[in-house]
């Protein structure tokens, strides 16, 4: 990496070059895709800016990008980030990344260090994969540096990438900033890549050690770090949504969330010979999850769960002009977005009464009536082991074991405050 001064327009700018002994066709064609899909999301303000992408006339690729400071690698291994500060980073990163995987693109090396800071102190992500885009012989190399952010089934090679092993890293990330260490990190104890590899994929980690850190908070992370992808919240914006609630349980100004939901955002209309703009794929019939190990019912209103394959790229002759798009920010009210886990004041809020189960197999569909939502209300549901919803749709599933008994409490949020929670319902999964 490079600090330059850009003659048109004069500024200065950082520039990353790969190294003359790394590149060879293939790397000069992936860093092409790469740049290339950097440009198209970095009109995301949380997402580093890219200015320009060329090849230099020795041959290495390079990319010109926005200036902005690494502070953070450091600083939360040195000093105790506040809780404020955290929520608000891992807000606004978790909105890069879930814009990025509804574009298709799934980042691959989330961890602190690709988190910078610009000028005006907004954190951004850089690095989308072009890390992972060096020669095979240099892949362990290359991947041993994030060991402690990736998620088991990426570590066993069960996959390249996917948006349940994205959860993981988002998740194992925004632990280690409160953290002040990688989850998975004894201290004193022997953290080589191959004994953090052994501590991934056989333990969860142990609870943050930080008086400020709610017990939510906890159990959010740790559920989004969970050995099984499947029993993982179903999206980044799951996560995101939890953690708004969370400021709003500690008395924080809400951070927002910017998602991009225009096409146009992430470029124009693809090509079908070109493979540097990717599309989004279904990934196998798993079924949406919230926080943990529920997930609602089947509805219009559920966002499908994308699996992402590896991005490939081809010849092309790529040149990244300035990015000059207006970021185009969500809407959202605060009854939409945001969760209150103690209530700030129930009175006129409606009650959920009579709570149905539908037992299955290996699962559990609790149904109820609608008891009066009114336009942006939403139900707030809670299960026994932890999974959280936030839906308009009148049922939920858990998931469990034979001769398991599972629960669920549902409470009404309005624009902001959430009402009484109805008797806890529970049900046993029967014996095979």
């Amino acid at each position: 990496m490079f600090l330059y001064e850009q003659n048109m327009p004069r500024r200065q700018v950082a520039v990353k070059v790969m190294l003359h002994e790394l590149v060879d066709d293939s790397v000069r064609q992936m860093f092409q895709a790469e740049s290339t899909l950097m440009a198209q999301l970095s009109t995301h303000p949380s997402i580093l800016t890219v200015y320009e992408a060329g090849v230099a006339a020795d041959g290495r690729p390079y990319l010109v990008m926005e200036l902005c400071s690494a502070a953070l690698a450091s600083r939360y291994r040195a000093e105790t980030i506040p809780l404020a500060d955290v929520l608000r980073i891992a807000i606004r990163i978790g909105g890069a990344i879930e814009t990025a995987h509804r574009a298709g693109v799934l980042h691959r090396d989330i961890k602190p260090s690709n988190i910078l800071t610009t000028a005006y102190g907004y954190p951004v992500l850089s690095d989308f994969g072009i890390a992972a885009t060096v020669a095979s012989s240099r892949e362990q190399e290359t991947i041993g540096l994030s060991v402690p952010w990736s998620a088991p089934e990426v570590l066993l090679d069960d996959t390249s990438g996917t948006v349940a092993s994205e959860v993981w890293a988002f998740a194992a990330t925004v632990y280690s900033l409160l953290a002040g260490r990688s989850p998975f990190e004894i201290p004193g104890a022997d953290n080589s890549s191959a004994e953090l590899i052994g501590r991934i994929t056989r333990a969860q980690p142990p609870p943050i050690d930080r008086p400020d850190v709610p017990a939510s908070l906890d159990r959010l992370l740790r559920g989004a770090l969970v050995r099984d992808p499947r029993r993982r919240p179903a999206t980044i914006l799951d996560i995101v949504r939890g953690l708004q609630a969370i400021e709003t349980e500690q008395g924080l100004p809400p951070t927002p969330l910017e998602v991009t939901r225009e096409s146009w955002a992430m470029g124009g209309p693809a090509d079908p010979d070109e493979r540097t703009q990717l599309r989004p794929v279904s990934s196998p019939p798993v079924s949406r999850r919230a926080q943990g190990r529920g997930r609602a019912a089947p509805a219009a209103e559920a966002e499908p769960a994308h699996a992402v394959p590896r991005r490939l790229g081809t010849p092309r002759a790529l040149i990244a002009a300035l990015v000059m798009s207006v970021v185009v920010a969500v809407a959202l009210s605060i009854a939409a977005i945001v969760l209150t886990v103690q209530s700030a004041g129930s009175e006129g809020i409606p009650l959920v009464r009579d709570i149905d189960a539908v037992i299955a197999a290996d699962s559990v569909e609790f149904r109820w009536s609608d008891p009066g939502l009114e336009n942006g209300d939403r139900y707030q549901v809670r299960t026994s082991t932890g999974a959280e919803s936030i839906q308009t749709q009148a049922s939920f599933v858990v998931d469990g074991e034979p001769g398991e008994t599972v629960c669920i409490t549902v409470r009404i949020n309005r624009q902001g405050s959430t009402g009484d929670a109805s008797a806890e319902t529970c049900a046993e999964i029967p014996e095979l």
